[in-house]
C-alpha cells in the first residue's frame, strides 16, 4: 500500500455514519429541484435549496438555455482571456453591472471562483484583509492564497471590527470582505457600520452578495442596495446557482478595478468560460427577477409566515432575517440523526456541522422558494417539530 493510500485508508468517519444509517450527504435527487422533488421512489418536500426565486424549473430559462446551446454549442473550450469569451457573456456583465450599481462586472464559471480569484488579486504583501469569522469558505480559501496580513473579527461585532482595523497602518490598503447574508445563519451584515468604520479608517468593502441577490433590496438587487449603501461599497461579488438559476459567478466594481483583475485574477484568466446555457439561462433569469417583483414579494410572505411558525414551535433560529432559517441543534451525532428523522418524514434539509459552524453552533438549515406554499411550510414545522422532540432538543 502507498503511504498516500495508507493515509487515507484511516479516514472512515463517513463509512461510520453510513454503517449507523444517519449518513446524510450526495443524497440522489431523481427529478428537477423545486418545492418537491423525487428521492428514492418517493417525494420529498425540498427545504435544501438555494433556489430562492424557484425558477430552476421555468420553461424560459430552459429554453433560454436550449437556444444558446443550438447557437454556440455546449462549450467555449478555453477561458475568456483566449478564445472564450461570447457577445453574451459581454452583455451579462453589462446587465450585472447595472443591476447592482456599479462601472463594470466580471463572470466566472463558478462562485466559489471568484472569492478564490479576486481577493488575493486584489491586496497582497503589505495590506490587509479583514473578515467577519463567519465568512464563506470560498472567501477563507481566498484569503489564504493572498500574501496580505490577515485579521479577523468576531461575528457581526463592530467594536471587535474596529479594533482590527485600529491594528493597521494608516496608509495601507485594507479590505473587509463580508458576507451580505451570512449563509448558514441567515442573519444580516450589519453594513450600515462597516460603511461608517471604513470611512473613518480609508479602508475598501467587498461584500458576497450570493444570498442577498433576488432577495434583498429593489427588485432583488441585494443587501447592498437594501441598506443603501451601494456607492459605499467598492466591490459586490454574487452567485448564479441560488436565485439566478444557473451556474457562475460575478464581480463588479469601479472600471480601474475591473480593468486590473480581468488581466490578473488567475481563476479568471485561467479558468474555462461559462457555457453557453448557464450564460444564456442566467441572462433570463435576472429579467425574469426585475420583471415580475411579485416573485419577491411570494418570498418574503413565505418567509414571514414560517419564521413566525419555527418561533412559535419552540425552535432556537438565532438571528435571521432571511429565508435562510437555522434550527440549532447544537449536537453534531443529533443534527445527522434530525436529518435522517425528517427524510423519513418526507422533508428534505441540509445537516450544518463543523467546518461550516463552531462546534456549538451545529444546526440543521431549512431555506425557503418564493414557490413554497404555506401548507408545505405547516406540514414542514409539524414533521420536524416531531423529530426534534422525538431527540429531545426541543419540548
Amino acid at each position: 500500500m502507498s503511504l498516500l493510500k495508507e493515509r487515507y485508508a484511516k479516514y472512515d468517519l463517513p463509512q461510520q455514519y453510513m454503517a449507523q444509517g444517519v449518513y446524510p450527504y450526495f443524497r440522489e435527487i431523481d427529478s428537477h429541484q423545486d418545492t418537491e422533488v423525487m428521492m428514492d421512489g418517493k417525494k420529498v418536500l425540498m427545504f435544501g435549496s438555494n433556489a430562492y426565486m424557484g425558477l430552476t424549473y421555468d420553461k424560459r430559462i430552459i429554453d433560454a438555455a436550449i437556444a444558446a446551446t443550438e447557437k454556440y454549442g455546449t462549450g467555449c473550450a478555453g477561458s475568456r482571456f483566449l478564445n472564450g469569451t461570447l457577445d453574451i457573456h459581454v452583455e451579462l456583465e453589462k446587465e450585472l453591472a447595472a443591476f447592482v450599481g456599479k462601472d463594470e462586472a466580471l463572470c466566472f464559471s463558478t462562485g466559489f471562483t471568484v472569492n478564490e480569484g479576486i481577493i488575493p488579486a486584489l491586496v497582497g504583501r503589505g495590506d490587509y484583509i479583514i473578515c467577519d469569522d463567519r465568512d464563506h469558505a470560498s472567501i477563507v480559501d481566498g484569503r489564504r492564497l493572498s500574501t496580505a496580513t490577515q485579521l479577523k473579527y468576531k461575528h457581526n461585532d463592530m467594536e471587535d471590527l474596529e479594533k482590527k482595523l485600529q491594528k493597521c497602518e494608516p496608509e495601507a490598503v485594507k479590505l473587509i470582505v463580508v458576507d451580505g447574508v451570512f449563509s448558514m445563519e441567515g442573519d444580516l451584515a450589519n453594513l450600515p457600520e462597516i460603511v461608517r468604520l471604513k470611512k473613518k479608517y480609508n479602508a475598501s468593502i467587498y461584500v458576497d452578495e450570493a444570498h442577498g441577490l433576488g432577495v434583498f433590496g429593489k427588485q432583488g438587487r441585494g443587501v447592498c442596495d437594501h441598506f443603501g449603501v451601494t456607492d459605499d461599497v467598492d466591490l459586490i461579488m454574487g452567485t448564479f446557482s441560488k436565485s439566478l438559476a444557473s451556474i457562475g459567478g460575478f464581480i463588479a466594481g469601479d472600471k480601474e478595478v475591473i480593468n486590473w483583475l480581468r488581466h490578473t485574477a488567475r481563476s479568471y484568466i485561467f479558468q474555462a468560460s461559462a457555457t453557453p446555457a448557464a450564460t444564456a439561462a442566467t441572462r433570463m433569469a435576472l429579467q425574469i427577477i426585475q420583471n415580475e417583483p411579485e416573485r419577491i414579494q411570494a418570498l418574503w410572505d413565505i418567509t414571514n409566515y414560517a419564521l413566525e411558525k419555527f418561533r412559535n414551535a419552540g425552535f432556537e433560529i438565532g438571528e435571521t432575517e432571511s429565508p435562510i432559517i437555522p434550527l440549532y441543534v447544537r449536537d453534531a451525532e443529533k443534527t445527522f440523526i434530525v436529518t435522517k428523522l425528517a427524510f423519513d418524514e418526507g422533508i428534505f434539509i441540509n445537516p450544518v456541522i463543523p467546518p461550516a459552524c463552531a462546534p456549538q453552533d451545529t444546526l440543521v438549515r431549512v431555506a425557503l422558494m418564493a414557490t413554497h406554499t404555506k401548507e408545505q411550510v405547516d406540514f414542514a414545522v409539524e414533521k420536524l417539530t416531531k423529530c426534534f422532540r422525538q431527540l429531545g432538543i426541543i419540548e
